[in-house]
C-alpha cells in the first residue's frame, strides 16, 4: 500500500461514506488471523491481511489480489449466490475509493451478505441446528466430494511425504506455545502418534490415492464456513491459498466438521453427520484415517487461535480467551490420538421392527459407526441409495455377499477402535456365527439387539415408510418370519430383546 497502514485501511472501511450504496450502521468487522470482513448490510467485503505464515503468503499486494481471485473462482461453483466480484480499493490523493479510478492500494472480495444467524455456528449457538439439517449436510458434502476434481497431480498430495509436511509444520510453529496453551506431554504424545501413523500405514495411504480419495476438497469445513440461507445449505470459504490444504483426502473435510461438533460438546451431531456421509459414499475404509485428520484439524484450530497471541492489533481480553480456546483444541487433538477399544453390536429382527431407528439413536449415544445392510447391498450393486433395487440384488448370492461385506467392514472398524453397529435382519445362525467367532477370538464385547413387534405393526410401518433406502414391503413379512432361525443356546447370552411396539 502507498502511504496508508493496514490499521488505517480498516478504519476507512468502517466508514459508511466509503461505500457507494446504503449501509447498516455501525459496520461490523469480523477479523481472523488472515483476513477482515466488513458487514455493510446487503454486501460483505473481505480483505486479506498482509501476513506471511509460511503455509500462506499474503505479504504483497500482488499476492493478495491473486489469492482473492483464486478464492472467488473456487467458491463460485458451490456458492454462486454469495460470491460476486473482486474490486480494487484505489487512492487519489488522500482519498480512498471502492472500485474507482486511481492507483490500486488494496483489493477486496465483494460478497452477498447473508444474516450471520444463518451460519451453522450461529444456529448451533442458538440451539436451532437440527439433526435433519446435519443429515442434509452429510448428503451435501458427499455430493460435493463426488463432483470435485482429481488427477495425478492432485493425488500426489496424498503421498505420505507431502501429507507429513503440514503436520511437521504445525508442530514447528506451535512449540513456542508449550506451557502457555498446551502441555509438554500433549505436544510430545500427539506428535508421536502422527509419526507412528505415517510410519505404519503406508499401504493405507496408497489405497486412498488409488481409490481417488485425494481430491480438490474444501479444506476448511467447519460450522462457520457452512450456512443455511434461503432454505439452502451452502459450503463456502474454501481454502485457496495453499494446495496441500485443499488437495487432500476427502476424510480431511469430514474430520473438520466432526471435530468442530465434538469441540462444541455435541458428539452426537458429529456422529449423525459422519454416519450419513459414509453411508452415502460407502467410504467406510476412510474411517481408518479419520482419527489422524481429526487430531490434525483440532491442532490446526489450536494453532491459528494461538497465532492471535502474537497479533499486536488484538486486545488483551481477546488474547486471554484465545489461550483458553487454544488449550481446549490442543487437548482435543491429543484425545483423538489415544487408544480406543472397539465393540460389536448386531441388530436383528424382521423388516419394520425398528432396527435402524434403534441403531441410529444408539450410534449417536455411544459414537458408533452404523452400518446398514441396505446401504452395503446397494453399494455392492453400484446403484444409488435413492433407487429401488430390483430382484437381482436380493438373490441368495447377493445376500451372502452383503453379510460377508458387513462382517468384513465390522472387523476392520472394530480393530481400528470403533464401536460398530451392524444393522441387518441377521435371521440366520450362519451370519451371526461369523460375528460371534470374531468377537470371542479377539475378546471383543458383543451384543445382539433383537427388535420385535406384532406383525400388524410391522406391516403398517412398512406400508407408511417413505424416504428410506430400504426396499422392504409388507408382503415379505410372512416369509421372513417363517425363515427366521431362533437364537441358539450359544447365542442367547449375547441377545437382548427390545419390544418396539410402542415406538422407539
Amino acid at each position: 500500500m502507498t502511504s496508508i497502514t493496514f490499521s488505517q485501511l480498516i478504519e476507512q472501511l468502517k466508514k459508511p461514506e466509503f461505500y457507494p450504496h446504503p449501509v447498516v450502521e455501525p459496520i461490523k468487522v469480523v477479523q481472523t488471523h488472515i483476513s477482515a470482513v466488513f458487514l455493510t448490510g446487503d454486501y460483505a467485503y473481505k480483505i486479506k491481511k498482509p501476513v506471511n505464515f509460511g503455509f500462506l503468503d499474503f505479504s504483497t499486494l500482488e499476492k493478495r489480489e491473486h489469492f482473492l481471485n483464486q478464492e472467488l473462482a473456487m467458491n463460485k461453483p458451490v456458492a454462486s449466490e454469495i460470491y460476486l466480484e473482486i474490486l480494487p480499493i484505489t487512492q487519489e490523493g488522500d482519498q480512498l475509493k471502492l472500485g474507482e479510478g486511481g492507483q490500486a492500494v488494496e483489493y477486496v472480495l465483494k460478497m452477498r451478505q447473508f444474516p450471520q444467524e444463518c451460519l451453522f455456528s450461529s444456529l448451533f449457538e442458538a440451539g436451532k441446528l437440527t439433526e435433519s439439517q446435519i443429515q442434509e449436510l452429510g448428503k451435501l458434502v458427499a455430493q460435493f466430494h463426488a463432483q470435485t476434481r482429481t488427477d495425478d497431480y492432485i493425488k500426489s498430495f496424498g503421498e505420505i511425504e507431502k501429507i507429513k509436511q503440514a503436520f511437521d509444520e504445525n508442530y514447528q510453529q506451535t512449540d513456542k506455545y508449550i506451557g502457555i496453551a498446551q502441555t509438554q506431554k500433549q505436544f510430545e504424545e500427539t506428535q508421536a502418534y502422527t509419526e507412528k501413523f505415517f510410519a505404519e500405514k503406508g499401504e493405507l495411504f496408497k489405497q486412498r490415492r488409488e481409490q481417488d480419495k485425494i481430491r480438490e476438497s474444501h479444506g476448511d469445513l467447519h460450522l462457520k464456513n457452512i450456512c443455511l440461507w434461503n432454505n439452502k445449505i451452502y459450503l463456502f470459504d474454501r481454502i485457496e491459498f495453499n494446495e496441500p490444504f485443499r488437495f487432500v483426502d476427502v476424510m480431511y473435510d469430514v474430520a473438520f466438521a466432526v471435530m468442530d461438533l465434538d469441540a462444541r460438546g455435541r458428539k452426537d451431531l458429529g456422529n449423525i453427520f459422519l454416519n450419513t456421509y459414509i453411508e452415502q459414499t460407502g467410504d467406510w475404509e476412510g474411517l481408518q484415517v479419520l482419527p489422524l485428520y481429526q487430531s490434525r484439524q483440532a491442532y490446526v484450530r489450536a494453532k491459528v487461535t494461538s497465532f492471535l497471541l502474537d497479533d499486536p492489533s488484538i486486545e488483551e481480553s481477546v488474547k486471554q480467551e484465545a489461550i483458553k480456546a487454544a488449550s481446549d483444541y490442543y487437548r482435543q487433538a491429543w484425545e483423538y490420538t489415544q487408544q480406543k477399544s472397539g465393540k460389536l453390536i448386531l441388530m436383528s429382527g424382521l423388516s419394520g421392527s425398528g432396527k435402524s431407528t434403534v441403531a441410529q439413536k444408539l450410534a449417536a449415544d455411544i459414537n458408533a459407526i452404523h452400518l446398514r445392510s441396505d446401504a452395503v447391498r446397494k453399494h455392492l450393486a453400484a446403484i444409488p441409495l435413492s433407487e429401488k433395487g430390483g430382484p437381482e440384488i436380493y438373490t441368495p448370492e447377493m445376500s451372502q455377499k452383503t453379510y460377508h461385506r458387513l462382517l468384513e467392514l465390522g472387523i476392520m472398524l472394530v480393530k481400528a477402535g470403533y464401536p460398530v453397529i451392524l444393522d441387518a435382519k441377521y435371521d440366520r445362525r450362519e451370519w451371526r456365527a461369523g460375528a460371534i467367532a470374531f468377537a470371542e477370538s479377539e475378546n471383543i464385547p458383543l451384543e445382539i439387539l433383537y427388535c420385535t413387534a406384532p406383525l400388524e405393526i410391522l406391516s403398517e410401518r412398512l406400508q407408511t415408510r417413505s424416504g428410506d433406502i430400504s426396499d422392504a414391503t409388507p408382503d415379505l413379512l410372512a416369509s421372513q418370519q417363517t425363515h427366521f432361525e431362533a437364537f441358539s443356546e450359544i447365542e442367547q447370552p449375547y441377545v437382548k430383546t427390545l419390544d418396539t411396539t410402542a415406538g422407539n
